[in-house]
């Protein structure tokens, strides 16, 4: 068999042949025996044409390597087979040799594994470099040579910090040196570099270290992936600025800490500087209007930040109005958006930002605070120096941020004109004060957290009395606050009939709770749904209201107080004792439950009353909520022992004055930042002795009318209060009379010489008189006409034993 020549490169071998064992037969002299159909099949020589022929004859040339031949096939191709010899298995005819050939199939994945290798060094992207154990350069790809701005040739023998001397390259050689030792990759070590090919913008690039072994394992080297992730990690960047301002910005209802929020988490990234500007309503609470700013719409500002320069602090630092034009064009379209320093716009922005830095900035971004079509303000962003300008990424996050804060704006504005109203309500609310008179000396203090239902009041009474009242309404914001209002007209008017305190509350309960009174129950749209399988109350929001009525009167030094749900008063007498009342227990209004008690006791005179709101012992409450709900009972009872005693503790040593004693009050249990409302009211007794009122009991007889006239007249003459006399005979005879005609005794004259002058007639009778327009035949009826004419107001009120039937008179 003769060989022939060919150049042809070596064929692969696929199918059935690829995976089969060949065997051929060769004799000592080394021709061929026996040829199997298997390498018929391989190299397409037949048995009959090989046989007795010289196995070289099939050699292409000297084998590559101990175990792998190249065959020639009979079409002139090489075939590289894997060569076994052995020798000739007992049995077989002749002596011989037993030749097994393998073809070699896995040469052709070596080649791709070489071609792979020489392509990642000539064609790759991605930085390659090869370091032997001493970590000296040996190679790397025209992709690292880019990056590193230095050829293979001026590199190889090298370590990289020789080679690359302040290029961040030494955090890598600490990886490269921990590879080598344990042989544990190191993927994603970042270092931080200005390529040649962008020398004036930082890259970040992520390299991955291998050690390299041969198949005895021995250590040649490492090998050094380096890939560029400055966008990935751009990405990574903004990310982080998004999480950081959902934590941040918004995180307080104020406006000026919204916009130092927003200042904060974008510098240094995206901006290296940021200026907000906030319309003059956000910061007042007003309403906006909806569309685009009206040119010329002032703007202060409210907060900026550097990232040379500290954070900006207050508002207050750089405030001032922008140019209009700026904030007119810049908050046209309520769209953010890139804006050329060099432009008109730009140069007006940039001077309105009054910053140092104003001739380095490069790169401008406008972004309006819009919320809901209404725009709120505008945050001015900037990059100077050596940053990349912004891009299409930081313009996206850019709106991100200022729609973020735009919406937390908007809750501060809203907030602010809910607390502007809410204190507006809250001043309704405060007692008016009582006009100059004997009876009592009144303080009373407010602490507003926005709860809004907390309420004090002192209502005149006749007779020179005074009701004191505390109360609470449930719930928080401008419902609690209206709803406060309500009771607090309801009380007025029932103060007007002269009840006793627990048919006033009975009364006031029977109000709360009738169909369609004072229940405002319309809900609001951002109030919350009721929680599904539960009805709304029928009572709206005073259902558990708190209400603590107490009336004091001055001739007799007399208290009569009744509660629901509130806690009773605290007393001081003028020796220092401080008690706590204890009265008949009573359930908040519109609450079932036994009816309204009511505790009549005496004080002496310069005897200190305290009326409170739970509020008041904020340091407690929460301990007093846990047990109280472990106790499961209701939420207005709000104070216990340990509340009690230390305002008592307090009223041992207060100061003289009422409103000192009120300053002293808040001041030492209400904490710097209350989470509910307080009130307190603090009120000193005082009495009206024998110089201030004239009582005479009077028989049942129509005569007595002149002499109850007579004595009037003695009694002003004696007081100074002459001028008053005839309009006083009038009264007093008009009284007496119909006492007389139509009560029954005892019949009593009183004279109260107070703010006003009082009048009061009292008999045994619970039969009030009528006010009637007599017409021009009658003979009678204009008696209460002309005493309601000549007075300043008239009314009746009952008591035990009968009523009272009083006229005031102002003594001015």
């Amino acid at each position: 068999m003769s060989a022939t020549h060919s150049t042809g490169s070596g064929r692969p071998v696929h199918g059935p042949v690829a995976r089969e064992r060949i065997h051929v037969l060769v004799d000592r002299q080394g021709r061929l025996v026996r040829w199997s159909p298997a390498a018929e099949r391989l190299l397409g020589y037949p048995e009959d044409a090989v046989r007795g022929c010289s196995a070289l004859d099939l050699l292409a040339g000297p084998a590559p390597d101990q175990v792998t031949v190249a065959l020639r096939h009979r079409d002139g191709g090489l075939v590289r087979c894997r060569l076994a010899v052995r020798p000739e298995r007992a049995g077989d005819a002749g002596t011989g040799w037993e030749v097994l050939l393998t073809p070699a199939e896995e040469d052709g994945t070596a080649e791709a594994e070489r071609a792979l290798l020489e392509t990642l060094f000539t064609l790759s992207p991605m930085g390659l470099f090869l370091l032997d154990p001493q970590l000296r350069l040996l190679r790397f790809n025209p992709a690292a040579e880019g990056m590193q701005g230095t050829s293979v040739e001026e590199s190889v023998g090298r370590r990289p910090t020789e080679v690359w001397p302040g290029l961040a390259v030494e955090v890598v050689e600490r990886a490269m040196r921990e590879v080598l030792a344990t042989g544990q990759p190191a993927i994603g070590v970042e270092k931080r570099v200005r390529p040649p090919g962008d020398p004036h913008h930082d890259h970040v690039y992520s390299a991955s270290v291998f050690r390299l072994e041969d198949a005895q394992g021995r250590i040649l080297g490492v090998a050094d992936a380096t890939v560029d992730v400055t966008d990935r990690h751009l990405a990574h960047e903004r990310l982080t600025v998004l999480a950081r301002a959902s934590s941040r910005i918004g995180s307080t209802l104020d406006a000026l800490d919204t916009a130092r929020g927003l200042a904060e988490v974008s510098v240094p990234v995206p901006a290296d500087s940021v200026v907000v500007d906030v319309l003059e309503k956000v910061l007042a609470g007003e309403e906006l209007e909806a569309g685009a700013v009206r040119p010329g719409t002032v703007l202060r500002r409210a907060a900026s930040r550097s990232r040379d320069d500290e954070p900006s602090g207050t508002a207050a630092d750089h405030e001032g109005p922008l140019p209009p034009t700026a904030s007119g064009e810049a908050l046209a379209d309520l769209e953010p958006r890139l804006v050329d320093p060099l432009c008109s716009l730009g140069q007006q922005v940039l001077r309105g930002m009054r910053t140092p830095t104003e001739e380095q900035v490069h790169s401008l971004i406008v972004a309006p605070l819009v919320a809901q079509d209404r725009a709120l303000g505008l945050a001015t962003f900037c990059r100077w120096a050596e940053r990349r300008p912004f891009g299409p990424d930081d313009l996206t996050l850019v709106a991100q941020l200022a729609r973020r804060t735009a919406e937390s704006l908007d809750n501060a504005r809203r907030h602010l004109r809910e607390h502007n109203s809410l204190v507006a309500l809250q001043h309704v609310l405060r007692p008016d004060g009582l006009p100059p008179q004997q009876a009592l000396e009144v303080a009373h203090a407010y602490v507003s957290a926005d709860s809004g239902g907390d309420w004090v009041d002192t209502v005149p009474l006749s007779g020179a009395r005074v009701a004191l009242v505390a109360g609470r309404v449930p719930g928080r914001g401008i419902q609690s606050a209206a709803a406060a209002g309500r009771l607090r007209a309801a009380l007025h008017t029932l103060s007007e009939l002269e009840l006793e305190p627990d048919e006033l509350l009975a009364r006031l309960d029977d109000i709360v709770r009738g169909p369609g009174r004072m229940n405002g129950s319309v809900r609001r749209y951002d109030q919350p749904s009721p929680a599904p399988g539960t009805a709304p109350s029928p009572h709206g929001q005073l259902c558990g209201a708190t209400c603590l009525y107490l009336i004091y009167d001055p001739v007799s030094r007399r208290c009569s107080a009744s509660t629901a749900g509130h806690p009773w008063p605290v007393v001081m007498h003028p020796d220092g004792t401080v008690r706590r009342l204890e009265g008949p227990p009573g359930d908040a209004l519109c609450c079932p439950g036994a009816p309204f008690g009511r505790e009549d006791f005496e004080v002496p005179e310069n005897s200190t009353l305290v009326l409170y709101t739970p509020g008041l012992f904020q340091s407690e409450q929460r301990e007093q909520r846990e047990q109280l709900q472990q106790r499961e009972q209701r939420e207005h009872e709000p104070d216990d022992a340990g509340g009690a005693a230390r305002l008592t503790a307090l009223l041992a040593r207060s100061p003289g004055s009422v409103q000192a004693t009120c300053s002293a009050l808040t001041d030492a249990l209400i904490p710097s930042r209350p989470r509910d409302d307080a009130a307190v009211l603090v009120a000193r007794t005082h009495e009206l002795d024998q110089a201030h009122v004239a009582s005479w009991d009077l028989p049942c007889d129509p005569a007595t009318v002149a002499t109850a006239r007579s004595l009037a007249t003695r009694q002003l003459s004696a007081w100074d209060m002459s001028e008053a006399a005839f309009v006083t005979e009038l009264i007093v005879s008009e009284l007496v009379t119909n006492a007389i005609r139509y009560g029954k005794p005892p019949v009593t004259l009183r004279l109260i010489r107070s703010h006003v002058l009082t009048c009061e007639v009292s008999d045994g009778s619970s039969t009030s008189p009528r006010l009637r327009h007599a017409r021009t035949t009658d003979e009678g009826g204009r008696g209460l006409l002309l005493v309601a004419r000549s007075s300043d107001r008239w009314g009746t009120r009952y008591t035990e034993d009968g009523k009272i039937v009083w006229v005031e008179q102002s003594t001015d």
